[in-house]
């Protein structure tokens, strides 16, 4: 249990026992000694924070100790047999925890041990099992724990005359039970023991008092934040905790307790969020159960074409053996019935025997001549012997060696599919959010999951909502304004699937998305700046003329900024809107706008009026600064050679602060109502600065170019927006 031995740390605990807002039934498993996994009996507060009972402590060090001389044994006459307790007796238990005790001079007590509840080992150091503290306020609840198991059984008054009367208190001082009767006897008024604490009835006393365990007269009165445990004033004074930072021990109770207090009302406040957690976990479960099933089921069908395969080609096997067994068979029984026919009256001798009674030349020797060369091949046949097959079937061995090998080999085809890695250079979020996604087994997937949520402020995870998709990039829509977004992937095959990628967060727009193009009639200016056939991006160009005029400049003449604005107003509500500014350009402004302001600028003779002198031109003459405590109706900053550059402030000057590296795409937001503009950075979807501006007029996203430039204006992701760059 964590930090269990800081001063009263289930103080709160206790209190809220008390008050029926925890059931005591269910803290069982905080009451477990990990080591026995039974209840805590005198619980010890290790080094590291974790209790243990007092026996288990012991028993892990002889065991441990016990451990280390097997091996010194053993190195030392290896053939010698030795018999090992599985268990140490309590005799040994005993003597292990008197001071000073030895097994034998060459081997040293075992004081280092792996905690049984972080695995962490721990040093007890010169002092042993006697340097540690005993746990009182876990105790105490367990022992309230094991009252409220045995209810039903009472406690009995230890001073009553047989029979005894059931107690109905404790005393601490006096460390025993009472009746109602015996208590007034044994504590009168107006004595000292009336002042005694007493509680309800228990077999649980604990002295009042915390001892110092290093300095055993001592009370534990401070307590070290380094070693976070109680100390006396002698350990702060010359002690271990000397050159520590220590505190009162009424100021560590306070802190300690409204730590505790705080993280419990936390806890006890997100019991709902427990539930619903507790409640996807059990879909989770059922979702795992049906799948292994599935799993399983489809297990088998492989194993069971394996096994008709190899019954097919046994069988396939086993007949060609047969037949190549017949076929030997059958010249054999050939080979033997000529050899028969060469015996003495038998087949072919026999028969020849029968010729040579033939009398008649003519007659003989039309039959002999035939007889003869059928003798001729026997006798042969006898000088040079040959079975007319082979016995052997080394032909006929199946060698299975490689398919044993492949068979051994087996194993579970998800383990073969790679988890997808989503693409962040390619998933974004505008007015929708788009999720890219790359998977090295593409082909050996049959659909893949795409999983988002909602992160609340308070860090609260919402459940996981899930689409099937079947390509590698999904366009997820109905996302809620400025919130955080969790996107995930995993891969499907059958109803194997892939462990989850890991997850991307993306910041949605503080408000929906204001589609527009450039505006080509009004301002417009064809001779510097050029608008391609979709008016989703505008370039400047130095033209010719401007080359021509540069003899002007000893007479003043100036470059003037172009001015290009969307094709919509506003004129309610919040309305953000992208674009990129293409790296090359050497001074672009953006922002906004009103109807009349733009009037102004757009027809205000180019060469009569300088822009640089003129009072709310929006050119960087500190225009702006000059009017930034009053609302004007325009807002405009200045993007340039990869800077994006923030506009002064009356209470800084300082330029590091105002020049920051240029985004890869801005996002302007506008409020109407409010009369309040901002500029994002779109990647991180941050707010790099913000003013009040004049919205009693119309208002347009505005845009000024000077030298080269370039700007292109967001695109909204829609389905048309994916199969584009899908094609592309």
């Amino acid at each position: 249990m964590s930090e269990s031995g800081e001063i009263n740390e289930f103080g709160y605990i206790m209190e809220l026992l008390a008050k029926g807002k925890v059931s005591i039934k269910n803290i069982e498993r905080e009451l477990i000694c990990p080591a026995c996994k039974e209840l805590f009996t005198h619980p010890l507060i290790l080094p590291c924070q974790h209790s243990i009972c007092h026996k288990c402590v012991k028993e892990l060090l002889l065991t441990l100790d016990d451990s280390f001389n097997e091996v010194g044994s053993d190195n030392s006459n290896q053939s010698s047999p030795r018999l090992r307790l599985s268990s140490p007796s309590m005799d040994k238990i005993d003597r292990i925890s008197r001071p000073g005790w030895k097994r034998n001079s060459l081997t040293p007590k075992t004081t280092t041990f792996p905690c049984p509840g972080c695995e962490h080992n721990v040093d007890l150091g010169e002092r042993g099992i006697n340097g540690l503290f005993r746990n009182f306020t876990l105790e105490t609840i367990v022992e309230r724990y094991r009252q409220a198991a045995r209810a039903a059984t009472a406690i009995m008054c230890d001073l009553c005359k047989p029979p005894p009367q059931e107690s109905t208190k404790s005393c601490m001082d006096c460390s025993a039970s009472y009746c109602n009767e015996c208590f007034k006897i044994y504590h009168p008024w107006g004595t000292v023991k009336a002042q005694h604490e007493y509680v309800g009835p228990t077999t649980n006393f604990r002295p009042k008092i915390l001892m110092c365990p290093e300095h055993e007269t001592e009370r534990i009165n401070m307590y070290c934040e380094l070693c976070r445990r109680p100390v006396c004033h002698l350990c702060k004074l010359g002690g271990n905790h000397s050159n520590h930072r220590v505190t009162t021990m009424s100021t560590a109770y306070k802190t300690l307790k409204e730590k505790l207090s705080k993280d419990i009302d936390y806890l006890i406040g997100k019991e709902g969020q427990v539930k619903s957690q507790i409640s996807e976990l059990n879909l989770l479960m059922k979702e795992t159960e049906c799948n292994g099933e599935r799993a399983k089921e489809e297990a088998i069908t492989h194993f069971e074409k394996l096994f008709e395969i190899l019954e097919e080609r046994k069988s396939s096997v086993l007949r060609a053996i047969d037949a190549s067994k017949k076929l030997r068979l059958d010249k054999f029984q050939t080979q033997v019935e000529e050899y028969q026919g060469l015996l003495e009256n038998n087949g072919l001798v026999g028969y020849a025997q029968e010729v040579l009674k033939e009398t008649d030349q003519s007659c003989f020797v039309q039959t002999a001549k035939q007889l003869h060369l059928r003798i001729h091949k026997a006798t042969e046949s006898l000088k040079s012997f040959r079975p007319a097959a082979q016995t052997s079937f080394e032909d006929y061995v199946v060698n299975t060696s490689k398919q044993t090998e492949l068979l051994g080999e087996l194993s579970f085809f998800s383990s073969g599919i790679d988890v997808p890695e989503i693409n962040e250079d390619q998933s974004k979020v505008y007015n929708n959010a788009l999720i890219n996604w790359h998977h090295p087994e593409k082909d050996k997937a049959d659909s893949y999951v795409l999983e988002y949520r909602k992160i609340n402020k308070d860090e609260e995870m919402m459940p996981w909502n899930e689409i099937e998709v079947c390509g590698t990039s999904k366009v997820v829509s109905d996302l809620e304004e400025n919130c955080h977004y969790a996107f995930r992937v995993r891969a499907y095959k059958g109803s194997i699937c892939s462990p989850c990628s890991r997850e991307l967060i993306l910041h949605t727009p503080p408000a929906p998305v204001f589609s527009f193009l450039f505006d080509e009639k009004c301002g417009y200016n064809n001779e510097h700046l050029l608008l391609n056939l979709k008016r989703d991006r505008v370039e400047s160009r130095a033209g010719f003329n401007i080359l021509l005029a540069a003899e002007r400049i000893q007479v003043g003449y100036y470059t003037s900024l172009d001015y290009i604005i969307g094709d919509i107003g506003i004129t309610k509500g919040k309305h953000f809107w992208a674009f990129r500014v293409e790296p090359y350009s050497y001074l672009v402004k953006v922002g906004v706008a009103s109807s009349d302001k733009l009037q102004e600028w757009l027809h205000s003779p180019r060469d009569a009026v300088s822009p640089r002198y003129e009072q709310d031109s929006g050119h960087d003459s500190g225009s702006e600064d000059a009017c930034f405590d009053s609302s004007q109706p325009f807002t405009l900053v200045t993007v340039g050679m990869k800077k994006f550059f923030i506009p002064k402030s009356p209470t800084s000057n300082e330029p590091e602060n105002r020049v920051l590296p240029m985004p890869t795409s801005i996002g302007i937001f506008l409020d109407y109502d409010k009369g309040r503009v901002s500029f994002y950075d779109m990647d991180h979807m941050k707010c790099l600065y913000e003013r009040q501006v004049d919205c009693s007029h119309t208002m347009y996203p505005a845009f000024a170019l000077m030298g080269s430039g370039g700007i292109q204006l967001e695109e909204p992701i829609t389905a048309k927006y994916l199969d584009y760059h899908e094609d592309m």
